[in-house]
């Protein structure tokens, strides 16, 4: 048994250790141990070289991972919330998912991009907000949103060996969740099926995850079998497995933190209308984020996030169409 946090943090050290071009850079990933501790201890064990802290400009250290990249170097680059990655938007669009296709396939950019993502620990709005929905807008990256701690473990490795950046969001109130992360290495193409069910579809991601499958829980109690699904990966998005299952149990739920207006699960929803019309018996449901920057007081909060009771509230209306 691991946490989240450390099942990431053996994970890196894997990585170093079984490559010399591997190497981590970030605001605090060395001295401090990482602002959510999941580097520490890696500075002592492998130096300086190889645990790189940088200056407080995400634009300049994300550049100088893309331009490693390009050099032969396998860089992770870490930065400490999805809110500040804005500052490094122009780096991630317009030369890390750019380049391969600006230069006629000549260059590719192997880099990994890991940031924390989500609300829950009151740390406000520019601290909170779950952006993963803008960045799989975006051709030319990889979004990866690990749930599990298997997910956390294994996720990493083939995400480096993709040759095309890679951004790996992790939800800041998984660190603490305990869990096996098992010995078996993972996919970074499919969704997964966490809960089979007959009735409902409940659609999620990293930190939804585990609020649908608490849903489930209850919606069993009254006799409604919810399948839960972790999409996994945002982009791509597995559209057979999300379709198999709507075909399977005919309704859907879309469980996603981000805002509703533009969200990942409003792309959800349309590519349901696209491939699977004929198979639902009701309208797609939502359960997303109040539109508001995330407050800070924790019952304001609560209020704005998706919860269990409106998940489960949304699978009720959805089977009683």
């Amino acid at each position: 048994m691991t946490t989240y946090r450390e099942a990431m943090r053996e994970a890196i050290s894997e990585a170093l250790l079984a490559d010399e071009r591997v190497f981590l850079m970030g605001e605090d990933v060395g001295m401090y141990g990482g602002c959510f501790a999941v580097s520490l201890g890696l500075l002592e064990k492998f130096g300086p070289e190889r645990v790189r802290d940088t200056p407080l400009s995400e634009s300049a250290f994300v550049g100088a991972g893309i331009g490693a990249a390009m050099g032969g170097m396998r860089p992770i680059v870490e930065i400490m919330t999805v809110n500040f990655s804005l500052l490094a938007l122009d780096q991630i669009l317009n030369n890390a998912a750019t380049i391969l296709h600006m230069s006629g396939g000549q260059f590719n950019v192997p880099l990994v991009i890991r940031m924390t993502t989500g609300a829950g620990r009151q740390l406000a709005a520019q601290h909170s907000h779950s952006l993963e929905g803008w960045y799989a807008h975006i051709p030319g990256l990889r979004i990866l949103a690990p749930a599990t701690v298997a997910d956390a473990r294994w996720m990493l490795a083939p995400a480096l060996a993709d040759p095309d950046p890679v951004l790996i969001f992790e939800h800041g109130s998984l660190y603490n969740v305990p869990g096996e992360p098992g010995t078996e290495k993972v996919d970074i193409v499919s969704a997964a099926v966490r809960r089979p069910g007959r009735d409902v579809t409940l659609l999620a991601y990293g930190g939804t995850l585990h609020k649908a499958l608490s849903a489930a829980e209850e919606l069993a109690g009254g006799g409604i079998e919810a399948e839960v699904v972790d999409l996994r990966v945002l982009r791509p998005l597995d559209e057979a497995s999300i379709v198999a299952s709507v075909a399977k149990t005919h309704r859907a739920v879309i469980v996603d933190e981000g805002w509703r207006s533009g969200s990942l699960s409003a792309e959800i929803a349309a590519r349901l209308a696209d491939r699977a019309f004929y198979e639902l018996d009701a309208p797609v449901e939502r359960v997303c984020t109040a539109e508001v920057p995330i407050p800070y007081a924790r019952h304001m909060e609560e209020a704005a996030l998706p919860q269990v009771p409106a998940v489960v509230e949304a699978a009720r209306r959805a089977v009683s169409s």
